[in-house]
């Protein structure tokens, strides 16, 4: 090819590109709001994805599996759903996921106070979240105000079986996965 073809090419590509990234301003605008970039939004952003549809409990058993030492619970707000993410040492324990209209404390059976609403129900066995002295691994996690989750309440620790209550103003879908490295329970609850 010869220098003036390769010329003329780039020159086709550059302008190719320049057309399909848009259109030139009005002929009012400065030449600098022209050049500088926008929000970036990608087209499967743009969209909201649906939150999680599913309201049936969940179990995964693991009862011969070492128990599982709770490290932290983060919270995340997302534009159709809320994520809870459960951190572990040792592996993710067995679990049940399930809806409940009353929540009660590993042990001492005293109830939760729901605030008026539902809770989703998190039992994590065998796990603790204490340390071998006592100590606890987890008090709690703070809820921003307005989402579909209202609170995060810790419902027990007790004889390696952690209760985890996510209260809510009604039933909404949710999702469950597992992730490793590090282990998580990851539960998206639908606004």
């Amino acid at each position: 090819m010869t220098p003036f073809v390769r010329a003329a090419v780039a020159f086709l590509a550059c302008g190719a590109v320049l057309i399909s990234c848009g259109t030139a301003p009005p002929a009012d605008t400065p030449a600098e709001s022209a050049a500088s970039p926008g929000p970036a939004t990608e087209p499967h952003t743009a969209t909201p994805v649906p939150g999680p549809t599913a309201t049936a409990p969940v179990r995964v058993e693991r009862n011969d599996a070492e128990p599982a030492l709770v490290t932290g619970v983060r919270f995340g707000r997302h534009p159709s759903f809320d994520r809870v993410v459960v951190d572990f040492q040792g592996g993710v324990p067995g679990y049940t996921v399930r809806w409940v209209r009353e929540a009660h404390e590993e042990g001492s059976g005293r109830p939760i106070d729901l605030k008026g609403g539902r809770a989703l129900h998190l039992r994590l066995v065998p796990a603790n979240a204490h340390t071998e002295d006592g100590t606890p691994t987890w008090n709690g996690t703070t809820v921003p105000a307005s989402g579909g989750i209202t609170g995060i309440a810790k419902t027990g620790d007790f004889e390696g079986v952690v209760g985890i209550a996510l209260l809510t103003a009604g039933v909404t879908g949710f999702k469950v996965s597992e992730l490793a490295a590090p282990p998580r329970l990851v539960v998206d609850v639908a606004h």
